[in-house]
């Protein structure tokens, strides 16, 4: 009867053990996965802020689609250049084709401008970058002048974006 009762007794404390390193074994898994969730939650706000300044970005250039009335790549040109003072450099203007896209139409050009100082080269990128209408410069060769090796000859392709 004595050994029974020391019998029941270790059976009991090993099954205490057995029960107690389950439940840290359990609590350490448990540990492991809130810092896996706690790490997981921090990359969803990083996510969260790119996609909101995604968002943002994506809203200015839709609400510059609308914004102007501008027909065609030679009038988005042509606006751009005059509101820098530089219509007179502007040598030639090709349309080089347009394609119908999901959103509207794309229409390409083939542009050489001629003598200009690297100041206006940035007010030119800078102003097709912030216009009122949706251009993207494609390709930019520069060169250049031969005349002065001060000036530079731009030829640039850029496409312009109309909605439907």
């Amino acid at each position: 009867m004595k050994n029974r009762k020391m019998l029941s007794l270790l059976g009991g404390l090993a099954g205490f053990v057995i029960l107690f390193a389950l439940g840290i074994n359990l609590l350490l898994s448990e540990r492991r996965e809130l810092n896996q969730l706690k790490d997981q939650r921090k990359e969803m706000l990083l996510l969260k802020d790119e996609f909101l300044s995604l968002r943002q970005k994506i809203n200015f250039v839709e609400g510059r689609k609308n914004l102007s009335n501008v027909q065609g790549i030679v009038q988005a040109v042509d606006e751009v250049f005059s509101s820098i003072g530089l219509r007179d450099k502007v040598k030639t203007v090709k349309s080089v084709g347009k394609r119908e896209t999901r959103d509207g139409f794309e229409e390409e050009a083939d542009i050489s401008i001629e003598k200009v100082s690297m100041n206006e080269m940035a007010n030119i990128f800078y102003r097709i970058e912030r216009a009122p209408m949706v251009l993207t410069i494609k390709k930019t060769t520069i060169k250049k002048s031969f005349d002065n090796p001060e000036l530079l000859n731009l030829t640039l392709v850029i496409s312009f974006l109309k909605a439907k």
